[in-house]
């Protein structure tokens, strides 16, 4: 039975979360207004629990389910087992964590009133965007 870790994130928007984790390959994600138990590879409910979670069904038969818990000061905490840090290490949680901000700066530029007119992505992964505003 893996042990479930946790990591401190950058992580603030649970929409946008959902987003990002859709971005990387899981468009299966729960949310939740108050945390759910985990589950870990055999079926077995953990004592752990998040509020937005990925079940181990979309991540593979091995795997244990994926979450993330809202903190007070506002940021998620991934909880991710021991097993499944072997593909969920802290690159991937970086590259998610791009993914989130990329969601939570579009998202937040459109309601201010730019629209993006341009978007590449360069080899590094940088994203490179032109926003217009209509007035």
């Amino acid at each position: 039975m893996s042990h479930f870790t946790t990591m401190t994130t950058q992580l603030t928007d649970p929409d946008a979360l959902r987003a990002a984790l859709a971005d990387v390959g899981y468009g299966e994600v729960e949310l939740h207004d108050t945390p759910q138990p985990l589950y870990g590879y055999q079926g077995d409910v953990r004592s752990d629990r998040a509020h937005v979670i990925v079940r181990r069904a979309h991540i593979g038969r091995a795997s244990n389910d994926i979450g993330f818990l809202h903190q007070d000061d506002g940021h998620y905490r991934a909880v991710i087992s021991e097993y499944d840090r072997r593909k969920h290490d802290d690159r991937w949680l970086a590259h998610l964590t791009a993914r989130h901000a990329y969601h939570v700066t579009t998202g937040t530029l459109a309601a201010q009133g730019f629209a993006l007119t341009e978007e590449t992505t360069e080899r590094d992964g940088t994203v490179r965007m032109v926003l217009r505003r209509f007035q």
